[in-house]
């Protein structure tokens, strides 16, 4: 195996980007909230959205002393808000089960609300800098093509976190600057459309490269188009009850515009399944 975290580390001490969760003393309960946000959606999307939030909540008890339908409203346009749900339970977890301290523990993380096998280990390498592996949708796009070969990454696997420890320095801090700087290099420079692989570090060790940059297949699995779709419908209905701001709206003066009501009413009841929203008398509004 050659030698990937030396140049990793060079590079992204030189070209990472200034993001709010990288500074120092940000602390393991914004890191958290961080990992929530950017679960599928954008950074740029991301960063008003989480100091507005830190702002507000600075301590898992913050949030927690909060009704749910707080943190539902200000989760706003980032998508997915079932993860307002699961981190506002979290909060409450981590006020309750560890005095109010994000647990360093990855064992103790996943038996959180809401985190899985990448957050827990992303909140113990970028909050306490112990050494796991993190592994994101990028990082494992870098570990193929210049480990693998391969053009693009197959389906998520328990074997990813074992490539990605093999590349890891054995030293805690620089392990975690090389998780970083995978993930890092896969957002802004190994790409999954256009990769500028002349702005590479790992170009003179990469084995897609060294192949002739093979097109190997994509076994990814594809998203559905937002256009039309239940996720949309959803987002409809919750836009109309975030706006409400805490006033129940009647059932049939909610999103009454969207063009098929059977997938409308479908998505009022996946909402109130999810527990994103409550019934009233009739009426809707987020969960209190």
């Amino acid at each position: 195996m050659p030698d990937l975290a030396s140049p990793l580390i060079a590079w992204y001490r030189e070209n990472a980007r200034d993001l709010p969760w990288r500074r120092e003393g940000f602390g393991a309960w914004g890191t958290l909230v961080s990992e929530f946000m950017l679960q599928q959606t954008p950074v740029a999307r991301v960063i008003p959205r989480l100091e507005e939030w830190l702002a507000r909540w600075p301590t898992p008890a913050d949030l927690a002393a909060s009704p749910p339908a707080e943190a539902v409203r200000l989760w706003a346009n980032l998508g997915y808000p079932r993860r307002a749900l699961w981190l506002h339970r979290a909060a409450t977890e981590i006020r309750d089960r560890h005095d109010g301290v994000v647990p360093r523990d990855v064992d103790a993380l996943l038996a959180l609300t809401g985190i899985g096998d990448y957050t827990a280990r992303a909140v113990a390498v970028f909050a306490y800098a112990d050494r796991h592996p993190v592994v994101d949708t990028n990082t494992r796009r870098v570990l193929a093509r210049a480990v693998d070969g391969r053009s693009q990454p197959g389906p998520p696997a328990r074997a990813d976190l074992a490539a990605m420890t093999a590349i890891l320095p054995e030293d805690d801090a620089q392990a975690a600057i090389v998780n970083a700087a995978a993930m890092e290099l896969g957002a802004v420079v190994c790409t999954a459309r256009s990769p500028r692989c002349e702005a590479c570090p790992l170009t003179d060790l990469c084995a897609w490269r060294a192949a002739g940059y093979p097109d190997t297949g994509d076994g990814r699995r594809k998203q559905a188009r937002y256009e039309g779709s239940d996720r949309q419908a959803r987002g409809a209905v919750m836009k109309v009850l975030r706006d409400a701001e805490g006033h129940p709206v009647p059932a049939d003066e909610v999103a009454p515009e969207w063009p098929d009501p059977v997938q409308r009413d479908r998505a009022i009841d996946s909402l109130i399944a999810d527990g994103l929203v409550e019934v009233t008398g009739g009426a809707l509004h987020l969960p209190r």
